[in-house]
């Protein structure tokens, strides 16, 4: 199968999440060895979490079907550039190549903020329209201290 035929299917979890009122217009697949071992599909709004885009819950139960937090042997398609919440799960999930349909500017242009969130990251924290406070570090480093000396630690 190519690589437009995962597409395909990514865009028609899109369809379907949106056309049955589950969210956003976003689908997602993901592949191994030329298989989908998983889909999603964006579930925000029918969900009430913020952070069930289509990547998230394709990742999640990719995760969950492999029983492993690492998909560092697979693709995922993706009806829209990811937005950097996803970027970043993508990331800690080891997925090494991802292909896309959508940019952020196009999600943009129907009222996503993906692009507005690309912006903010590269400021200093003091910058961003989100205000943020560092508080409590030296407790907070406790757990850091910890985890550093736990012998039986689970990198990843």
């Amino acid at each position: 199968m190519t690589p437009e035929v995962f597409m395909r299917e990514a865009i028609r979890e899109a369809e379907t999440g949106l056309r049955q009122g589950r969210g956003g217009p976003f689908g997602c697949v993901i592949v191994r060895r030329g298989e989908i071992i998983a889909r999603g599909q964006n579930r925000v709004t029918s969900t009430n979490d913020p952070t069930a885009h289509a990547e998230v819950t394709a990742i999640r139960a990719a995760c969950a079907a492999r029983g492993t937090f690492q998909l560092d042997d697979c693709e995922l398609y993706t009806s829209c550039e990811p937005c950097p919440m996803c970027l970043a799960a993508i990331y800690w999930a080891r997925i090494p190549r991802v292909y896309y349909g959508n940019t952020r500017t196009d999600a943009a242009a129907i009222g996503f903020d993906d692009d507005f969130i690309y912006s903010q990251i590269p400021l200093p924290p003091g910058q961003r329209t989100l205000a943020m406070q560092p508080l409590l570090r030296d407790e907070a480093q406790g757990a850091f201290r910890e985890w550093q000396a736990k012998a039986d630690k689970v990198r990843y």
